[in-house]
């Protein structure tokens, strides 16, 4: 099997950023809770890769830490979102044009009314600024989004012949939904997850960039770019290594994204197999094309 080139590179991002966090729970190379103030603003160098901030703490060593949180954020408030956005939105595929369907969809629309960042206002207003209600305020906007997905998806395959005949076998709506309806669209869920958990990465930071999110002296990396904006004119790496990094982190997400649905599409492969098959002539049609006429 061929993988696709955006795979590839989606995938050495993705696990790049998976091994650093994986590796920060068990060692990183300065503890950052600990400040050295006679370190602090010190340029890269072999001792501190990215160099100190205005702590004196090691940024390599931050946005370690850093990837703890806003990974974990992201995959449990996508977590949440596939939890209760996909039953719901085979529910309303099931019970499509009845009054269910339009409770289900109208609530979709008043939840997309209201932005994760307006959400996680609401929710900080009143439980006041954490992790978990940045993960509660992403996770209640991807339930919609996976919703909708799932309803738009499984409409199309409840017309096709062969749920007919699972009807006609005495099956029912639940039945279906579970054995038949669900598998066809999996391929589909979990390339809207890879794309979701990318959004909720760029989510999270932008939650803790406006105090929202994770609190001090927990790293996040939008919260190292709220700290740095202040000091980016003579120490522009203590925003630009933060920022790369979420650049980097969502892009290769992305990346990986639209290189599953490319590699487990069978449409997609088949349109790439035409494509190659018309522009790549056989050695017998080169052959004609040289022979004079």
């Amino acid at each position: 099997m061929k993988f696709p080139i955006s795979f590839i590179l989606g995938f050495l991002l993705s696990l790049f950023f998976l091994a650093i966090t994986i590796i920060s729970f068990f060692w990183v190379p300065y503890d950052v809770e600990t400040l050295n103030i006679a370190n602090r603003l010190k340029e890269p160098s072999f001792k501190n890769l990215l160099g100190t901030d205005h702590f004196g703490r090691d940024i390599f060593s931050m946005i370690m830490i850093g990837g703890q949180t806003s990974l974990t954020v992201a995959l449990i408030a996508v977590g949440l979102g596939l939890f209760f956005g996909v039953p719901l939105g085979l529910i309303s595929a099931s019970w499509r044009g009845s009054l269910l369907d339009d409770i289900i969809m109208r609530g979709n629309d008043l939840i997309f009314a209201f932005p994760s960042l307006v959400i996680a206002i609401l929710i900080t207003a009143v439980f006041g600024p954490s992790a978990f209600n940045a993960i509660l305020a992403i996770g209640i906007f991807n339930i919609p989004v996976f919703a909708r997905v799932t309803r738009g998806a499984a409409i199309s395959i409840w017309t096709l012949d062969f749920i007919s005949s699972a009807r006609i076998a005495g099956k029912g709506s639940f039945r279906i939904s579970l054995e038949h309806i669900l598998p066809n669209i999996l391929n589909l869920l979990i390339v809207q997850g890879s794309i979701q958990f990318s959004l909720g990465i760029l989510a999270e930071a932008g939650l803790s960039y406006v105090g929202l999110g994770v609190q001090p002296p927990t790293p996040s990396w939008g919260r190292m770019l709220a700290d740095s904006q202040t000091m980016i004119s003579f120490a522009p790496n203590l925003a630009l290594f933060p920022g790369i990094t979420i650049i980097l982190a969502v892009l290769g997400l992305n990346l990986l994204g639209d290189g599953t649905r490319d590699l487990i599409d069978p449409r997609l492969r088949d349109k790439i197999k035409c494509c190659l098959l018309y522009t790549s002539p056989s050695p017998r049609d080169k052959r004609q094309a040289r022979m004079p006429s």
